[in-house]
């Protein structure tokens, strides 16, 4: 203490403990990193206006009617569910109720998602890696490109990383102190992952289980048996509504979209479950099924295989940083080889690895639906590898091998994202220059070894290489509107996906109905949104769904439309039907009536059928049929006639008709004299 006072002539006041402004500091980065995410993913958030129609008017339908809410159905008269268990629908909802529904309320909660998915990430790389790891992990997920869009955007996967996210964060505490309330925890919030998105929350059950099965602080055997009360605790927290929706009297509740024999077991297994992997889909798009869907070989969901994720649809999302993740999830293990057992850093790399590879493996090779924004699910499995990886390795730079990793780590980052920038060069066309010179020169800089200050400048350096692309996507992503079932983030590229600023446009493997100039099921840049403006419906300049809609795009009503359809609305269970969820979304969000998606989504579901609708006509529920392009609706199970063409037909040969402003509508109560 004499030799402190001497070498300061003038006393400072008692100064903070050191421990003590690390932590204020840490917090402080933490709320600016949590706020500035709240910023980014709240900002406009309007301009998305109802995101996919189809959820959005499954949204207005659950906040009018409980049992619409509870099953998720697509109407207030509850015809038929989304072709999804209903989770991710019931905030949103709630929020509608609250504030009234417009763009802003239903999406708040998914933002809102977002953000505390970046903390919860920050929370479980921190505790094993520290807090500049657990800064970076948050960051890196904020500027995910396709999670910056996704967290905007009212499809299940926000919910459905949350849940990943929180069943991860609850099985890291389960390594650290082995109690079984954290298993069962970490089982629960799969399940509910399973109510927002079904079977795709099983993608990181592997990783989970591998991480406790080799860190876990028990014995073996007592791990073996948590592993078994966490499953019970997933089919728990899945099952309840299961069980419920099973056994709720057909009669009095609505059909399972997606489903060709209305059955919630069938979806999950089909449909969402074993169609996704090997392509037989009984009711996909087009109405397809027994393994007819085009998909193997380059089909219209691109080619399965190692490097689908590196594909132009799917690289500007989501493959920024994949193989640095990789390279750092190596380096970690390697670097964490010789601790016990239950070292909780090596269970941290475990656990994400998994999550990264698993997934992602699984996405490269299905051959069934795969759509771009599903690698939103891969963005916690990188970040954390990047967030922990480079932090563990940094500790350790002063090793060859470490320092000689890093830099291929970096490298490999640059290439990536000069690949993919490359492929659209009018899209701030200078930083794949900007990117390519910091990242070879920081690369080179990283094989040596620098006084502290150059070398923490070098790291910043990196940081900033290997973030630059992908926020300047996810910065697009945020600032452009996106509505269709497809959205993703960037610009278009040659064989993929975006807003058409570069490349070709077009649909991949040629999406039937898709017209060339234009993409599919996303369009981009039209501010909309208000339930009272039929503007919020618009599938933006050029898009294809036409003022009737189809599957892929809402309907667009004018107001002549809409006034039509409002009078006397309230007389009926349903103020109109018409073919596909989609088609009826507009005409349902404009005027806030139910309004009968017949045939589900791709309007192949066989709900109703003809005898049902013929029956619903008879006493007057159904005011209005609208015509327009079926185009998945021609074929049901197999090469029949669907039910839904056959309605269309019954329908155009019994009832008289008037065309509003481009729409057909026939009159259910105007029978023709013939």
């Amino acid at each position: 203490m004499t030799a402190t006072l001497t070498e300061r002539p003038i006393a400072p006041p008692p100064a903070e403990p050191p421990a003590a402004r690390t932590g204020v500091r840490e917090y402080a980065l933490l709320a600016a990193l949590l706020v500035g995410t709240g910023i980014a993913y709240l900002w406009n958030l309007s301009i998305n206006g109802w995101a996919n129609s189809f959820y959005a008017a499954a949204v207005q339908a659950g906040s009018v009617s409980w049992k619409a809410f509870f099953f998720g159905s697509s109407d207030a008269g509850n015809s038929i569910t989304v072709d999804k268990t209903p989770l991710s629908l019931w905030p949103m909802e709630i929020s509608v109720r609250v504030f009234g529904l417009h763009s802003w309320s239903m999406l708040l909660p998914q933002a809102l998602l977002g953000v505390a998915s970046v903390a919860l990430l920050w929370a479980i790389v921190r505790r094993g890696f520290g807090a500049h790891a657990g800064l970076l992990a948050g960051l890196v997920l904020a500027l995910t490109p396709i999670a910056a869009v996704m967290f905007r955007f009212n499809n299940p996967d926000a919910m459905l990383v949350f849940l990943m996210l929180a069943a991860a964060w609850a099985m890291t505490r389960a390594v650290a102190d082995g109690r079984w309330r954290w298993l069962l925890l970490t089982g629960a919030f799969i399940g509910l992952g399973f109510l927002a998105k079904q079977l795709q929350v099983l993608l990181v059950v592997p990783a989970l289980a591998l991480t406790y099965l080799i860190a876990g602080p028990p014995k073996l055997g007592k791990r073996i048996a948590q592993l078994f009360g966490a499953a019970v605790a997933m089919v728990a927290g899945a099952g309840w509504w299961v069980l419920l929706a099973e056994l709720w009297p057909s009669s009095d509740r609505p059909y399972f979209g997606g489903s060709q024999h209305n059955s919630i077991i069938e979806l999950t297994l089909g449909y969402n479950g074993l169609g996704r992997l090997n392509g037989d889909e009984t009711g996909s798009v087009g109405g397809f099924g027994g393994g007819e869907m085009p998909t193997g070989g380059g089909g219209m969901w691109g080619t399965p295989g190692i490097g689908r994720l590196f594909e132009p649809a799917q690289a500007g999302q989501i493959a920024w940083l994949i193989p640095a993740a990789l390279v750092l999830l190596v380096v970690g293990l390697v670097l964490r080889g010789k601790v016990s057992r239950t070292d909780p850093r090596r269970a941290t790399l475990i656990l994400f690895g998994g999550w990264l590879l698993g997934t992602g493996l699984v996405f490269s090779f299905m051959k069934g639906i795969f759509h771009p924004y599903y690698t939103v699910a891969l963005a916690p499995g990188v970040a954390a590898l990047v967030g922990a990886g480079s932090v563990l390795a940094w500790q350790h730079r002063d090793r060859v091998w470490v320092r000689l990793a890093i830099a291929f780590a970096l490298g490999a980052t640059t290439a990536t994202a000069w690949i993919v920038l490359s492929r659209s060069t009018s899209f701030v066309p200078w930083l794949r220059w900007v990117v390519l010179a910091g990242g070879v020169l920081a690369t080179v800089l990283m094989l040596v070894r620098l006084p502290r200050r150059a070398s923490l400048a070098v790291a910043a350096a990196a940081v900033l290489v290997g973030l630059a692309a992908p926020t300047a996507y996810a910065i697009d992503g945020i600032a452009t509107g996106h509505q269709g079932p497809m959205p993703s983030a960037g610009p278009m590229t040659r064989g993929g996906w975006g807003p058409g600023r570069g490349g070709d446009h077009g649909m991949p493997g040629g999406f039937p109905g898709a017209p060339g100039g234009q993409q599919a099921g996303g369009q981009h840049g039209t501010p909309h949104g208000d339930a009272s403006s039929t503007a919020g419906n618009d599938s933006g300049p050029g898009g294809f769904g036409g003022a009737a809609g189809n599957m892929m795009m809402a309907s667009k009503p004018s107001d002549r439309v809409t006034a039509l359809l409002e009078a006397d609305g309230s007389d009926y269970t349903w103020v109109a039907a018409t073919v596909s969820s989609n088609s009826a979304a507009g005409f349902q969000l404009a005027t806030q009536l139910p309004v009968m998606p017949v045939g589900g989504f791709n309007g192949s579901d066989p709900s109703p059928t003809l005898a049902q609708f013929q029956e619903y006509v008879q006493v007057g529920r159904i005011h209005y049929f609208i015509a327009g392009n079926q185009m998945g609706g021609e074929r049901g199970n197999g090469n029949t006639k669907s039910q839904s063409a056959q309605i269309t037909a019954w329908v155009k040969d019994h009832f008289n008709s008037q065309e509003v402003d481009g729409i057909t509508l026939y009159d259910l109560t105007s029978p023709t004299t013939s």
